[in-house]
């Protein structure tokens, strides 16, 4: 089995010795699209004092390994019409096209895959929890802009495991056997749904759940990606992932929370609503439970988590309004040290030069041995991070 499959790391293998710096690290993007409930969405002071706003409030347990960013934004991504000329470059900081022809850069998870992607079976992952739209936005930007955030390629044990390496072993194996039978019961699904859609002579991507082969209830597919994302990551299968919770002009539907019975993208043109708050808080939760997944995995003297560092973002701030003049983020994860956490860092009255993502994702890039003198429409490192 250990030369068929990839394996989570093991302290009693000698190549690879407990310290942060000889641990691989993980980078990870989770995006929610139409931004958050700006009323709830705050964070003040550092460590265990941390204060978290409402929205925030799933990160309790985790808010001395987290970092809530405030102020940043993407002065590509302004003045260019709303939705699709706000998600396109969210992760590139490149300009974007109208019309037929796509560009938008190259996003900083595939810069990271291409310089570490050669170190893993896998040079990333790419998830979304929600299907592409097709043609084009009012603003003749292609749709295709507001459905994707990514832009852009064997084990053996030679000595016997520990008893803690033996039981971590097990737990691996429990939970590969546990998200292998969802995923195969998923890819039943969608046999399925291919064949029903050529039946009605339609394409898959324009049919609702569960008609289309995804899961009807949306928590368990969130979980599900979530998953594969922590088992690629504790087996080191790949290093970058990127998961796309709710897409940019997002149709999702989240009839289990009593608060919120308008669908996304309609709910975010009340952004300031109970309703649309417990959307973008149930959003977090699912960060939530992707870093606590990853805390629970040791390695070394800390977890997986302490060696990732795992980014929540969305393309707006105030969704009734489309400004995206600054942006929700928190970071979780201290890169294997490189990366202090349990900080509120506020970059809104820094002054436009200071509070680039680009800016924020060279620094990221750098202590993921990924050294580049520019990004996007960054040349410096964010200050204090």
């Amino acid at each position: 089995m250990g030369v068929t499959m990839c394996l989570p790391w093991m302290d009693s293998l000698s190549a690879f010795a407990a310290t942060p710096s000889q641990f691989p690290k993980r980078f990870a993007v989770l995006f929610m699209g139409c931004g958050v409930n700006e009323n709830h969405w705050s964070a003040e002071g550092s460590g265990a004092d941390m204060k978290l706003g409402l929205s925030l409030s799933p990160l309790e347990p985790l808010k001395q390994k987290i970092n809530v960013v405030s102020g940043l934004f993407n002065k590509n991504a302004t003045g260019q019409g709303i939705h699709p000329a706000q998600t396109g470059q969210l992760l590139t900081g490149a300009p974007i096209t109208k019309g037929a022809v796509i560009h938008s850069g190259i996003s900083v998870d595939q810069m990271i895959a291409n310089r570490v992607g050669q170190e893993t079976l896998q040079p990333s992952i790419v998830l979304a929890c929600e299907q592409p739209m097709t043609g084009y936005h009012e603003t003749n930007f292609s749709l295709a802009y507001s459905s994707h955030i990514s832009w852009q390629n064997s084990a053996s044990l030679t000595r016997q495991i520990s008893t803690t390496d033996a039981q971590k072993l097990d737990e691996y194996m429990t939970s590969v056997r546990e998200v292998e039978t969802r995923v195969e019961a998923m890819r039943k699904a969608q046999d399925k749904a291919d064949d029903l859609a050529k039946t009605k002579n339609r394409p898959v991507l324009s049919m609702p759940r569960p008609a289309n082969g995804l899961p009807e209830d949306f928590r368990e597919h969130t979980k599900l990606m979530c998953d594969i994302i922590a088992l690629a990551f504790q087996t080191d299968k790949t290093r970058v992932a990127s998961l796309l919770l709710a897409r940019d002009l997002s149709a999702l539907y989240y009839p289990f929370l009593d608060a919120a019975p308008a669908g996304h993208h309609l709910a975010s043109h009340n952004n300031n609503s109970d309703g649309y708050e417990a959307i973008s808080r149930w959003h977090v939760d699912q960060f939530r439970y992707l870093a606590a997944k990853l805390d629970s995995m040791p390695e070394g003297d800390g977890t997986v988590l302490d060696n990732s560092c795992l980014m929540f973002l969305s393309s707006l701030w105030i969704g009734r309004t489309h400004n995206n003049t600054q942006l929700p983020v928190v970071l979780a994860g201290g890169l294997g040290g490189t990366l202090e956490t349990g900080r509120s860092l506020d970059y809104m009255k820094a002054g436009d030069e200071n509070r680039k993502m680009c800016s924020l994702y060279l620094g990221i890039m750098d202590r993921m041995g990924v050294k580049l003198d520019a990004f996007g429409d960054a040349t410096t490192r964010l200050e204090d991070l």
